[in-house]
């Protein structure tokens, strides 16, 4: 690779800094190079590669395209894509130590098990709410003493009944026809071991709570994903063959499965052999006989991309709404660009 591909397609890290950071293959920049944006040589360079995928995590390659746009699917992911949660919580009566407060936050929080698209977006004026954009759920819990408890005991789950609230004690109540639209559909919170409180006997929670449609960008607790994050691959280079004492030592500087040593004519002989698991920590570059045999990189357009849901949908549905939603912004744009031209 020649010095003006380096520059264009790796980031570089040095001893004392990062290279290449920006991105630089803009029409005009390189003289021989044709870097006018053209669909079909797009089409050709870009692709989607499912790495691993299970029920809330999703791992994917995304290659072949712009910093820009891959940030900007990690923001939609983040902040755009919508999810039901806990807005409203009506308190009838609360004699736990916890305040109103604190409690209708920690129940703000609790990730709420229903399909958003199912419903609409509830107007901001609208105290009531309809089947149609509103979820009803109910916390009725009531802490009293064990008669059956041992009279020496002192363990509070044998003393007490219903002294610690979880997540699985909230119970939904179907709005208007809710209940023949989603027989199937188990409408709660994702996980039933969340705490929430904890009460002593004669203590009690009585409350009503409203979810509604909502995106991350205004309230976290709309964020269908516990984390999305990308990072570009690894690229590492051996300048030379580097074997015996130093090989090992350059092993040691990696994360487990980058470097492996192969056995040539009797020598241990240093290879990279998976360079995608590899943090990038730069070790390597405080050893003096290692640093210049050595070149560390990340290639530019290939972002590892992350994503945990919540558990509120699966990943890959998370994903591709999150590509719904880029198209979306895309088509609003080039119609205001076509509305500026006509005025």
């Amino acid at each position: 690779m020649n010095n003006v591909d380096e520059i264009r397609e790796r980031v570089i890290l040095g001893e004392f800094g990062i290279k290449n950071v920006h991105t630089t293959d803009y029409p005009g920049n390189y003289p021989g190079y044709d870097d006018t944006w053209d669909f079909e040589k797009f089409k050709k360079n870009f692709r989607i590669d499912i790495v691993n995928s299970d029920e809330n995590t999703l791992e994917f390659d995304m290659i072949g395209i712009d910093a820009a746009i891959a940030n900007a699917f990690r923001r939609i992911l983040l902040a755009e894509v919508p999810t039901m949660a806990i807005e409203k919580v009506f308190i009838y009566n609360n004699t736990s130590i916890i305040q109103d407060e604190i409690l209708s936050h920690r129940l703000g929080l609790v990730p709420i098990k229903a399909d958003p698209l199912l419903f609409e977006y509830r107007n901001a004026e609208d105290q009531e709410g309809t089947e149609i954009d509103t979820i009803q759920l109910q916390l009725k819990v009531k802490c009293s003493r064990n008669p059956r408890a041992s009279k020496d005991s002192s363990d509070h789950k044998e003393l007490y009944l219903n002294h610690m609230v979880y997540s699985g004690d909230i119970k939904w109540l179907p709005v208007g026809n809710q209940d023949d639209v989603f027989a199937d559909a188990k409408i709660g919170p994702v996980h039933e071991d969340i705490l929430l409180a904890q009460l002593r006997p004669g203590q009690e929670l009585d409350i009503v709570m409203h979810c509604v449609k909502g995106i991350g960008k205004d309230h976290a607790k709309f964020s269908p994903v516990a984390t999305a994050s990308y990072r570009l691959l690894p690229d590492i280079t051996l300048l030379q063959t580097i074997e015996g004492e130093q090989a090992e030592r350059l092993k040691r500087c990696f994360s487990p499965g980058v470097i492996e040593l192969e056995n040539v004519n009797g020598r241990k002989v240093a290879k990279v052999v998976n360079s995608r698991l590899d943090t990038c920590s730069r070790e390597v570059l405080r050893h003096d006989d290692l640093k210049n045999l050595v070149k560390l990189g990340r290639v530019r357009d290939h972002f590892i991309f992350s994503v945990e849901s919540t558990g509120i949908l699966p990943p890959d549905v998370l994903v591709t709404e999150a590509i719904n939603v880029l198209i979306s912004k895309c088509q609003k744009f080039l119609t205001e660009l076509d509305t500026t031209e006509m005025d």
